[in-house]
């Protein structure tokens, strides 16, 4: 849970490790950028990831068929614009710019090198030599000896 705002602005000083005013604006001031730092790095690592796997030409895709159906809606019955809008044939500037940057970055990762690490054979048959000397350890027991073998005599008495 987060810094509260509203708490600490309507109870100044209210902070009981601070002397002073300073203190607490500065406490303040600090949970003020940790949450924004937090924000900030999520916001980053989502558009990161969007950036990663191809969501943004999903989005930009979507957008292009958001504005040719609007565009088609306008001179076209609906039928007759979802047809035109998602045939194919008929493409918007933003839908050729979009497959021309798929293209050119299909490209692009397809000419990269992919370097593969090979290692020598080895020189010669891996061989396991046994122990010249060998000792066998004798057997532990891991149980727990603290506890009596017989019963208490006479027996406790816990619940009279």
């Amino acid at each position: 849970m987060g810094f509260d705002w509203r708490r600490a602005a309507a109870t100044p000083g209210a902070n009981p490790d601070s002397s002073g005013g300073d203190e607490t604006c500065e406490n303040r001031k600090l949970a003020y950028f940790d949450g924004v730092f937090r924000r900030r790095g999520k916001f980053l690592i989502v558009f990161l990831l969007v950036l990663t796997t191809g969501m943004h030409w999903a989005l930009l895709q979507s957008v292009a068929w958001a504005s040719m159906l609007a565009g088609n809606l306008q001179t076209q019955t609906v039928a007759a614009a979802v047809e035109r809008t998602f045939d194919g044939h008929h493409l918007c500037p933003l839908c050729r710019a979009i497959a021309a940057a798929k293209q050119s970055q299909k490209r692009t990762e397809a000419s990269a090198p992919v370097l593969k690490f090979e290692y020598p054979p080895a020189a010669g048959a891996l061989v396991l030599y046994p122990p010249t000397q060998f000792a066998v350890l004798p057997a532990r027991q891991f149980g727990c000896d603290s506890s009596p073998s017989e019963p208490p005599v006479p027996p406790p008495r816990f619940l009279l």
